[in-house]
């Protein structure tokens, strides 16, 4: 469980931006100065700008800024919005130095805008391969890029980390992350990038299949890889010359059993990186295993280690310092990758530095940073199932004996996705409260489904024996350990508890919300009272940020819903919408686009097809359902297969998953995976008897209702 071992430099204005378009035009402010360490250590400090994610190296995501608070918040009305050319999920955290906002999209474009007005001065596109649309499991997302002495950084899809010139747009170096040798794995990335001490770091994603995580320190000027720390062990009897070999060595190859590396173990630190400014460390949040059971991973033997961990290792050189395992042996993808925020605490009448986190196993973290002991461990959310608690002794959870489901299915809470996934929870000084996006759902898990470890039931039945699930914002007191205020975020999917959290000295909390469309919520920081909202009108999974340009405040955020629906509609009232960034101040006057159209009518062929082929598409539709949503429930940001126009054609519905006509669109052929015409056509004929179904609902007037639909002016008072 636990281990343990031993001013801003003034510079010349910024020059002219280029737009994509070859014109030049100025950034709204051009006073700065160089963004190094020293500045980047002031960063939580600086209010006119957001120069990191988080807003600071703690990554609380909270802004000293107060021209906009609970007294004039009402006047808040939108300032600009700039549209993006996807409508794939939008889940980037943007930055913003000295005027000019860089915000990352799907498919890892990067865009970089004039903070005061939106107009677009470039776009930088990475051009990831299409090919690798189906590596991932939660759509061709992206968190944010990080700023660096002239240079904005961006990790893509397809595991490539790239520097771009922040004045024109241009490619200053371009690496793979992933080693030679393990490049036919499912690596992707997702996450924001970190710069600490002239290296970026950048982690991965891809534990849902095959691979194994690690976290890699690079060159900032030059790309050159400084470092590389591996969260599982590797094959016996290999050795990687990693910073982790010794500590994989001494803690974690003893802890694992039967042939894991032939899958990667997983463990992928997609999300959470957090350097410690004042004992010059990083903390590492690891991943879950690979595959999901630790009986079929491990033969249900030892903790696995680093899995499901937050691992501290020396900033200059990325060796191992110490680690505390949230889930030994984890069995239910409750990964240890949610945002980890830093903060100092009054406990017990002494001052802590401590780490917090809010994972998805749904208890809460407060943990010593300087010893990797937690201080405390609290149920954030009620009614959890795998375990009653976690021990103050040992620090390991007090498992359920029935929760790695062995024997029979085991019926979760939290379920898979968790109480908490990776939508940022913020901190403000002022309140001390941590405001955690929160979900309290069910899932069943079995080990017997030869596919996948996940299984679906009715959820109807389902939530009979169970409370009815919830979806909000809850405000918690981490040295009281106990929940505050909470604020419902209904409306939006039941997988997620809202979008990102903002915090900030006018005493507001910001937040995101909706499934299909949307709408930003500011409340009290005290009470969580809702004080503004204002339909956006994509939905919201995207933190939002705070800065300042000629003196005025602004609150922007990206804005449209990524990754698969879970929990979702069962049938999604409108089209896929064009992601969108938006921003808003007092006295706002820009209009934002409407809502998306309604979802268009079902388009079943007109053919006949046998029963038998309806049934073998059905169950080989199981491939196709990670992205386009299980049958009925279809997800929003994928093509919904009950309304393609492809549907009613044989010949392009063959082009399309055998040919792979639509490979740069992230559509690839699965003749690869042994699909053969036949099964392809079996395929078709299951998604037609679905869209006759939703063709007879539509014909009897049934509409679907537009989910998460919000006022387009504040409430009364």
């Amino acid at each position: 469980m636990i281990g343990t071992t031993k001013g801003r430099v003034a510079a010349a204005a910024l020059m002219a931006m280029l737009l994509a378009a070859g014109c030049q035009k100025a950034p709204a402010t051009r006073a700065s100065g160089t963004v190094d360490d020293a500045r980047l250590a002031q960063a939580h400090q600086d209010g006119a700008n957001w120069l990191l994610v988080g807003g600071g190296r703690d990554e609380q995501h909270y802004s000293v800024l107060d021209k906009i608070n609970t007294t004039n918040v009402a006047e808040l009305k939108p300032a600009w919005s700039a549209d993006f050319d996807t409508t794939r999920g939008q889940e980037s955290e943007a930055i913003v130095v000295d005027g000019t906002m860089y915000v990352t999209t799907a498919w890892s474009k990067l865009y970089a805008y004039n903070a005061a007005t939106g107009e677009q001065l470039w776009m930088f596109d990475p051009k990831v391969d299409g090919a690798a649309g189906p590596k991932g499991c939660c759509d061709v997302v992206n968190r944010g890029p990080a700023y660096y002495k002239g240079k904005v950084y961006v990790g893509t899809y397809d595991g490539r980390l790239v520097a771009v010139d922040a004045k024109t747009g241009a490619k200053v170096w371009d690496i793979n992350t992933i080693p030679e040798g393990e490049r036919h794995r499912s690596y992707t990335i997702t996450g924001a990038p970190r710069v600490v001490k002239d290296k970026v770091l950048i982690g991965n994603a891809g534990a849902e299949y095959d691979v194994r995580g690690f976290v890699s320190a690079f060159d900032a000027a030059t790309g050159k890889l400084a470092w590389r720390f591996y969260v599982v062990p590797g094959k016996p009897g290999t050795k990687d010359n990693a910073a982790s070999d010794e500590a994989l060595a001494k803690y974690a190859d003893k802890t694992w059993f039967g042939n894991w590396w032939d899958k990667g173990g997983g463990g992928a630190p997609w999300d959470a990186i957090v350097y410690d400014r004042e004992m010059d460390r990083i903390y590492i949040g690891g991943g879950n295993g690979t595959p999901h059971s630790h009986f079929k991973r491990s033969e249900g033997k030892g903790d696995n280690l680093f899995l499901s961990s937050i691992i501290a290792v020396d900033a200059n050189t990325g060796k191992y310092i110490w680690h505390y395992q949230v889930n030994p042996g984890d069995s239910w993808d409750f990964t240890a990758t949610q945002p980890i925020m830093l903060a100092d605490l009054k406990i017990g009448g002494q001052v802590k530095k401590v780490l917090m986190q809010a994972p998805k196993n749904g208890f809460f973290y407060v943990i010593d940073r300087q010893t990797g002991v937690p201080i405390s461990a609290d149920a954030y959310v009620p009614g959890i199932t795998w375990a009653s608690g976690v021990d103050p002794k040992t620090w390991r959870p007090i498992e359920n004996p029935d929760a790695r489901y062995i024997n029979k299915p085991f019926l979760s809470r939290p379920s898979v996705a968790g109480a908490h996934n990776w939508q940022p929870m913020a901190f403000s000084p002022k309140t001390g409260l941590v405001y955690i996006p929160t979900s309290e759902n069910n899932w069943v898990f079995q080990a017997n489904n030869p596919d996948n470890d996940h299984a679906q039931v009715d959820m109807a039945a389902l939530q009979a024996g169970m409370p009815k699930p919830q979806v909000y914002l809850q405000a918690w007191d981490p040295v009281a350990r106990k929940q505050v205020w909470k604020a419902d975020a209904s409306g939006g999917r039941l997988d997620l508890g809202g979008g990102g959290v903002l915090a900030t000295a006018g005493d507001l909390v910001f937040q995101g919300r909706g499934e299909l469309v949307g709408e930003l919520v500011a409340m009290a920081a005290d009470t969580g009272k809702v004080l503004w909202r204002h339909a956006t009108p994509n939905a919201i999974m995207a933190a939002p940020i705070t800065y300042t340009v000629n003196g005025e405040q602004y609150v922007a955020v990206a804005t449209g819903a990524g990754g698969p629906v879970i929990f979702g509609s069962n049938n999604p009232a409108r089209e896929r919408q064009v992601g969108r960034m938006v921003a808003f101040k007092i006295g706002g006057t820009a209009t934002l686009p409407p809502e998306p159209p309604l979802a268009g009518p079902a388009a079943p062929p007109n053919e006949t097809f046998t029963a038998a082929q309806v049934e073998e598409g059905k169950k080989l539709y199981g491939q196709c359902a990670n992205c386009h949503g299980a049958m009925p429930r279809n997800s929003n940001i994928i093509p919904d297969l009950r309304r393609s126009g492809v549907l009613s054609s044989k010949e392009t519905w063959k082009m399309v998953l055998i040919d792979g006509i639509l490979t740069d669109r992230g559509m690839i052929s699965f003749k690869a995976r042994g699909l053969d015409e036949a099964k392809a056509e079996s395929i078709r004929a299951y998604v037609a008897s679905e869209a006759r179904k939703l063709q007879a609902e539509q014909a009897k007037g049934v509409t679907p209702k537009p989910v998460g639909a919000a006022p387009t002016v504040p409430p009364a008072g």
